[in-house]
């Protein structure tokens, strides 16, 4: 365990300055964009702002960092164990919110709505890593 811990800290650290502004600006667009998103179309939506900045930079770019190189599928299923527990705890703890009789619940019942935010939200991490390696090499 605590190999794992040291590679991971080693691994944060050895990435560009660069590549981190990268994920930055692209995971705060994404996050504010899922959010307002969630907010017009009633599906659910953070209590409080600033939860982008915890959710998708704090917790998603150092899980993503982590799950960089994987192939695609390696990193979707760590992802849905990463997405699962964000998305079990905020719902538990009420720091996000699902609207009443939303999409998702009409379609898949409401003791479903985390596991599919879940399914969903963990494509974010093969296709963040990809997105931010894309614009990185394009522009840096």
């Amino acid at each position: 365990m605590m190999t794992f811990l040291n590679d991971w800290i080693q691994k944060l650290m050895q990435t560009p300055g660069s590549l981190w502004l990268v994920y930055i600006a692209v995971y705060f667009i994404w996050g504010v964009l899922m959010h307002n998103f969630g907010i017009y179309t009633k599906i659910a939506r953070f209590k409080h702002w600033w939860q982008i900045i915890t959710c998708y930079i704090l917790y998603m770019i150092p899980i993503s960092i982590l799950l960089d190189g994987l192939p695609w599928y390696q990193q979707y299923a760590y992802g849905l164990f990463f997405m699962g527990i964000l998305e079990f705890g905020g719902y538990a703890i009420k720091s996000s919110t699902a609207f009443e009789n939303n999409i998702l619940d009409r379609l898949f019942g409401e003791r479903n709505f985390a596991l599919g935010m879940t399914l969903f939200f963990a494509s974010y991490f093969p296709l963040g890593n990809a997105l931010v390696h894309t614009i990185h090499n394009l522009f840096l």
